[in-house]
């Protein structure tokens, strides 16, 4: 059977199916690759596909084989994660829109992904005051010796000084690229880039190769939002790209910090444009972790392989003890829908109903990106 990251890969290059379309495809029909072999009926009857949508569909269907698609892929990209795959970070499927394919370089961290290990982005203006690099790099550091991840864009500014701060702690930080991971923007970065490759990873939805391109960036953002448990705008002008990011955090449910600044500095106006609208302010690296302490810790299930499987119709048992074998097996606490397909051999509408009946049973909870774990 072909891999569903194949099918992630073949969407993705379709033309006019972005990141929000692709979970509709998944949330109407299962998975990716049962979208692929769908009717054009049934295609057309999503919302999002109009006409002109549905024949580049059809179109690249007839021209695409996703198993040939992704080994050609793969020969220039071997590092890449898709929602289908167990490893692609747990809070960014929480997100409306989330990369198809997320591609990564340098020292994976399994905790960081699940978000167990909890990330905070810090970003900012690329001209920030010496007051705003001091406080930069004092909290960044002060992040790291608290074991937090810390998230930014690798720009200059405050992101240079957010990556350095927690490095020189000793921490882990992940750079969200708006090029390719094997290409460095700005250039004089470049020392950076290999020191974050050293103590933790690159991230970019953008294949190699892929060029700076003023309209990457701010897209960029929504991933550095998604990545973390919350957001600090250290210093940010009245039309920052920090303040993109401070409002993706705000849809997406993460709590937004702010550096308090002086009306006489225009890099503060944003900061202050924030607290106004209910931001909280930072008053020192403790009140920061005061506050990051105050974050809901995500769930950890811990669900038992052992536990006796009640008197169920064929199929339901079925699903519900290849997900406990498959979990006592694994290093996941949920296993996506694709691979309980795969493996229990039912057809993906019989595992979806099994699922379906299982949790209303209270044996079984859906998590995000169609992942599924024993209660």
């Amino acid at each position: 059977m072909v891999a569903e990251r194949a099918f992630w890969l073949a969407w993705s290059k379709i033309s006019g199916v972005g990141p929000v379309l692709l979970r509709r495809l998944v949330q109407e029909f299962g998975s990716l690759s049962a979208a692929w072999s769908a009717d054009q009926q049934a295609l057309g009857a999503v919302e999002g596909i109009g006409p002109q949508t549905l024949t580049v569909i059809q179109t690249h269907r007839r021209q695409t084989n996703p198993e040939t698609l992704l080994a050609q892929h793969q020969q220039a990209n071997p590092n890449f994660w898709t929602p289908a795959d167990p490893e692609y970070p747990r809070l960014l499927l929480e997100v409306a829109d989330p990369p198809a394919l997320l591609y990564y370089r340098g020292e994976v961290d399994p905790l960081e992904n699940q978000g167990v290990t909890p990330a905070i982005a810090i970003v900012g203006t690329r001209e920030p005051s010496e007051y705003g690099k001091r406080w930069t790099e004092k909290l960044a550091r002060t992040l790291a010796e608290n074991r937090f991840t810390v998230v930014s864009g690798l720009a200059e500014g405050i992101d240079t000084y957010a990556h350095t701060g927690c490095l020189e702690a000793g921490g882990r930080t992940i750079a969200v690229l708006g090029t390719g991971v094997d290409l460095v923007y700005p250039p004089r970065n470049r020392g950076l880039y290999q020191q974050v490759l050293q103590q933790g990873v690159v991230l970019s939805e953008y294949p190699s190769g892929t060029q700076p391109d003023r309209v990457h960036f701010p897209r960029r953002n929504r991933i550095i939002a998604g990545l973390c448990r919350a957001v600090l705008i250290m210093e940010a002008a009245s039309k920052s790209g920090a303040l993109i990011t401070a409002r993706l955090a705000n849809d997406y449910g993460r709590d937004v910090y702010v550096l308090p600044g002086s009306l006489d500095n225009p890099k503060a106006i944003g900061c202050l444009g924030l607290v106004n609208r209910g931001a909280q302010v930072i008053l020192s690296a403790g009140h920061l972790l005061e506050l990051l302490g105050a974050i809901p810790q995500l769930d950890q299930p811990a669900p038992s392989a052992s536990a006796p499987i009640p008197d169920l119709p064929p199929d339901l048992a079925t699903v519900l003890e290849t997900l406990r074998q498959l979990t006592a097996a694994s290093a996941q606490p949920a296993i996506g829908f694709d691979l309980l397909v795969q493996t229990t051999a039912l057809n993906p509408g019989a595992v979806s109903s099994a699922l379906l009946q299982l949790e209303l049973l209270g044996l079984v909870s859906q998590q995000p990106g169609m992942r599924y774990l024993c209660r």
